[in-house]
């Protein structure tokens, strides 16, 4: 990720240096086209179209020139320096980032299966992005079959946040209403927030909707339990429809930003219908072996120098460990600090009394008779003290 944001940096640099120039651009030309054209406007007062210029004219349009070509020259030697500064951008491209990637691949890994789970899961992806003639033209040459089943609910749910997009609601509404029970039973509460949205979007019209507002606030009934303060805000934004939302203590609502979470709240909650995690698995593969993909070229790099050949020729682990951040965090996991081992139901992490955590396995393969000194503090216990944890 240093390597990334090192280039972003340096991106920065150039839009900033870009936006700066276009608006040095800008005014540097306007100021020269209001100067010339006061200049022609007074030159065509004063004597005319055919007559002939005097020397103080001629003076004043040579000084005109010269400042327009002053300020051509002083652009061009600043659009130079852009230049430089988008050359140094793909220096940094060069410098942090290897472009070949091949000596971190291990032959003969896509067999027949694997291939076919990967095929299934690009195929997945393009139907969670609505792109389903990519996904149909890979079935095809892939050979892989897909029941029109799976298909029909990606159809919709693109179909429905295509419309979130644009702040269509009805759709959405539709769908919530329909699976109300569902999502009552995973504690969602996406269809009080999409009336909400849509008792806003009445709102906005002022006193003109009124009447159809008040109408519409029957729909938070079923949701009055467990909503009631929302409920109260939203009712008491009514009072300030004549001199307007956004003109009242309640202009919070008309937040720009709930139309971006009511899509992230859909998708979640319908992927969880579906039985589907929120990304996209082929997206979160490709983000980890982003972030894995340095640290790997680094350890090959040193297992070749030192001819270690045979230290990393498995096809299902990694030599190293690498982590790959919290946002990878599926599920808790411990590694045994001594042995280097994941603990597993066999071999439960165990917490010691000074309070540093080993596995059991090596728990039974330091303690010496009666004792057992911890491996990180000098402090000596009983192995018979030793809890059992759990994550």
């Amino acid at each position: 990720m240093e390597q990334c944001v090192t280039v972003e940096r340096e991106l920065e640099k150039v839009l900033h240096k870009f936006s700066g120039y276009g608006q040095l651009c800008e005014r540097g030309l306007e100021e020269l086209i209001d100067y010339t054209g006061g200049l022609k406007h007074e030159i065509l007062q004063s004597h005319g179209q055919d007559a002939e210029l005097s020397g103080t004219l001629s003076l004043v349009l040579t000084q005109c020139c010269k400042r327009i070509k002053d300020t051509v020259q002083k652009l061009a030697s600043d659009h130079k320096d852009i230049h430089s500064s988008v050359s140094r951008v793909g220096k940094a491209i060069d410098k942090n980032f290897d472009s070949d990637i091949s000596s971190v691949g291990i032959d003969g890994c896509w067999q027949a299966d694997s291939q076919r789970l990967l095929n299934e899961v690009m195929v997945e992806h393009f139907f969670r992005q609505g792109m389903l003639d990519v996904a149909e033209e890979l079935c095809q040459e892939s050979g892989l079959s897909v029941d029109p089943s799976q298909k029909e609910p990606f159809v919709e749910l693109n179909r429905i946040l295509e419309a979130l997009k644009v702040r269509v609601l009805r759709p959405a509404l539709e769908w919530a209403v329909s699976n109300r029970e569902m999502l009552i039973a995973q504690n969602s509460s996406l269809e009080f927030k999409l009336h909400r949205l849509y008792f806003i979007s009445l709102l906005m019209g002022g006193t003109t909707n009124q009447r159809e507002a008040l109408q519409y606030a029957k729909n938070f009934q079923p949701f009055a339990l467990n909503h009631q303060k929302d409920i109260q805000v939203l009712m008491g934004s009514l009072v300030y429809l004549r001199q307007g939302i956004e003109n009242s203590p309640y202009v919070h609502l008309l937040d720009a930003n709930q139309w971006a979470d009511i899509c992230d709240i859909f998708t979640r909650d319908a992927c969880a219908l579906l039985g589907l995690s929120v990304e996209s698995p082929l997206s979160v593969s490709f983000s980890a072996g982003c972030v894995a993909l340095p640290a790997l070229i680094n350890i090959k790099a040193v297992i070749e120098q030192r001819q270690c050949t045979g230290v990393w020729n498995q096809k299902d682990e990694l030599p190293i460990e690498v982590d790959l951040g919290k946002k990878c965090w599926y599920h808790s996991i411990f590694a045994c600090p001594i042995l280097r081992q994941q603990t597993t139901d066999n071999n439960p992490p165990m917490k010691l009394v000074c309070g540093h955590i080993i596995s059991r396995d090596a728990l039974n393969k330091m303690f010496n008779g009666s004792k057992l000194k911890c491996p990180y503090c000098p402090m000596e216990q009983s192995p018979g003290d030793a809890k059992q944890i759990f994550f």
